[in-house]
């Protein structure tokens, strides 16, 4: 029986060319995320109800020089994540490839530990809270989240699982990838970067979006990091069922993965985080912590 509803798009990852210089949709996603990041961050301080006493941590002019420290966080942390955490044999074979981020291959949590330390030297730089820096950037993660898994889907990358549900899609990259499942192509997977996207991207963004203006997240710095290191740990662990893992990294072992393996450190941390921020009265952080 064939369980094949919906084939998959194969759209071209190039989204467009002029003459030698080409655009992929995998560079355009960054940029988006990064640009619309960028304007929620400034609609976020332009909003006092949301923020202790009504004040902002900071003023709108430093989020221009956040967006270039978090630019170089995602891509620097990103790529060397990548190369550590999942690939360090073959890079170790090929060095040269490493500075061809343009190929794709970034890491999530590699690009988390590379904002970290990003946001730390903005903060100490510029004289003010680590704590409701991280806040504001974690509040616009979701939104850079969202437009990669759609970038990942289009590349036909991080494809799923076998499934015989009725949305299953057949990517045409499994056998390039992993040449051990070549017998078994072509057959339907999870369309995980959909589910992903869904998950990681809109449903994370709503909860923090519900959390900074419903319930006062903001004006308890740390609180809305702790809850999208939680938020974000439990939406990849639950992908990660969905995901085909890659069957030669370590972390592969019964029903653990590279995804959640690197995600249980962000739960601890963020339940860690929430906790210090639920004993700070009326706002109030550690200066410029």
């Amino acid at each position: 029986m064939e369980f094949l509803a919906i084939p998959y798009p194969n759209i071209d990852p190039v989204a467009f060319a002029i003459g030698p210089f080409v655009v992929k949709w995998y560079g355009l996603s960054y940029m988006a995320g990064l640009l619309l990041g960028w304007l929620y961050i400034r609609r976020l301080l332009r909003t006092p109800l949301v923020w202790a006493h009504g004040k902002a941590p900071f003023d709108v002019s430093m989020v221009d020089d956040l967006l270039l420290y978090m630019t170089l966080g995602v891509i620097l942390g990103g790529r060397i994540g990548s190369v550590l955490f999942y690939e360090p044999g073959y890079y170790l074979n090929h060095p040269f490839e490493i500075l061809q981020v343009w190929k794709g291959g970034m890491a999530f949590h590699g690009a988390l530990i590379g904002c970290g330390a990003a946001l730390w030297l903005f903060a100490r730089h510029k004289g003010v809270s680590m704590w409701s820096s991280m806040d504001v950037c974690a509040a616009a993660v979701p939104i850079g989240l969202f437009f990669g898994r759609l970038a990942n889907f289009i590349n036909g990358e991080l494809f799923g699982r076998p499934t015989s549900m009725p949305w299953g899609m057949v990517f045409p990259r499994v056998a390039e990838t992993y040449p051990e499942f070549a017998a078994l192509e072509p057959t339907p997977r999870h369309p995980s970067q959909l589910y992903e996207a869904f998950a990681e991207g809109l449903a994370l963004f709503l909860t923090l979006r519900l959390l900074s203006h419903v319930f006062g997240g903001l004006k308890r710095p740390g609180l809305i990091t702790g809850t999208f290191l939680v938020g974000y740990a439990i939406a990849r662990s639950t992908c990660e069922l969905f995901r085909q893992p890659d069957p030669a990294h370590a972390f592969t072992a019964g029903g653990l993965t590279p995804g959640i393996a690197y995600s249980i450190p962000m739960v601890v941390l963020g339940a860690y985080f929430i906790h210090l921020a639920r004993q700070r009265v009326n706002g109030e952080a550690s200066p410029k912590a």
